[in-house]
Formats: structure tokens, C-alpha cells, sequence
């Protein structure tokens, strides 16, 4: 979910040595070790979230690579990864937006900070939603399909196959309450 997923790209090895915050169940940072070390540990740490509606009000899903490091192979209902250090939270989101999805300048309506923890993570998020109606390019390699499904259809979407399990968590149920009006 983050750019340094890819190995060429972290000045400290590779993913495992990409530098992440860890935090409290408030958010406030407590040390920053490398992303190894909160992996190995399930240490709680920040992410973003980035529901992608496009033109039409579809909800912009996609798969995740076989490599990744978390969830490999999984689909997603939503673009994000870990926040950098010291990486505001709409910041993370317009980056990791752009790194994922090829989408740049799409604005961002943030639908709600989110707490996510469970025997795979422990995370404290932020959850945005942007409307985007350009083509959706996946340039960093992290995403292997892409599907657009109706937000209406989603609870059924979800069943049968293997989708993130914090993204299911924490950003359905803040889709689901949409309304018409909130795509507009």
C-alpha cells in the first residue's frame, strides 16, 4: 500500500526498511522503527484510506499484487497504505492516491478517522473518499485489476472472495451510509 513496498525504491533496504511511526490508540507517536519491525510485532501504526468513486457513482476496486508484503493477491475496496514519517494525513492520502492509482489532483472529503484492530493490524486511519473520472493506471505495479461496481451492490461484492479485511472493517460500513447526495 505504500510506495516503498517497492524494494527498488527505500534508501534502507527495501520495504521491510522503510521507516514507520508507531503510535498510540490516539494517534500520538510513541518511536519509529522500520516496517519489518512493526510487521513482526503487529505494532499499531497510521494509514490511509481512498475510496475512488468514478463518474458514473461506481466504487473503484481493485487487486492487489501477489508480492505484497500484507495481503497478497487480495481485492480492495480502496486505495491507501502506512503514512510516512511524519506525513500529514490528507498528504499520505493525495500520495498514495497518485502512487496507486494514477490519480492526481482528484479532491479528497474525509469521511471519518477509523481504528482498526485485530490479530492482522493494528492501525488508526483516516478514511477519504474522491470522485475521479479519469482512467485509473495503477503505475507503481502494487494493483493487478481493476472492477468499478455499483456502491449499492457492494454488501454482495464483498462475499466470496477475498477482500483486505480492514478495508471490509473500517471503510464499508462509511461507504454503505452514503447517500446520493454525498456523491454529487
Amino acid at each position: 500500500m505504500s510506495r516503498t513496498e517497492d524494494p527498488t525504491d527505500s534508501p534502507v533496504g527495501g520495504p521491510a526498511g522503510e521507516l514507520v511511526e508507531v503510535v498510540d490508540a490516539t494517534g500520538a507517536v510513541i518511536r519509529v522503527v522500520t516496517r519489518a519491525e512493526v510487521r513482526a510485532g503487529n505494532l499499531r501504526h497510521r494509514c490511509t484510506y481512498i475510496a475512488v468513486v468514478d463518474g458514473d457513482g461506481r466504487l473503484v476496486v481493485h487487486q492487489r499484487a501477489d508480492w505484497k508484503d500484507v495481503y497478497p493477491s487480495y481485492w480492495d475496496l480502496c486505495f491507501g497504505g502506512i503514512c510516512g514519517v511524519g506525513e500529514e494525513w490528507e498528504r499520505s492520502a493525495a500520495r498514495e492516491l497518485a502512487e496507486e492509482a494514477g490519480a492526481t489532483g482528484a479532491a479528497l472529503r474525509l469521511l471519518g478517522p477509523v481504528t482498526y484492530d485485530a490479530h492482522d493490524g493494528h492501525i488508526v486511519g483516516r478514511v477519504y473518499l474522491a470522485r475521479w473520472g479519469g482512467a485509473v493506471t495503477c503505475p507503481d505495479g502494487e494493483v493487478v485489476a481493476v472492477d468499478r461496481i455499483p456502491l449499492a451492490d457492494l454488501g454482495r461484492w464483498l462475499v466470496g472472495r477475498p477482500v483486505c479485511p480492514d478495508s471490509a472493517a473500517v471503510v464499508a460500513p462509511l461507504l454503505a451510509a452514503l447517500g446520493p447526495d454525498d456523491l454529487a
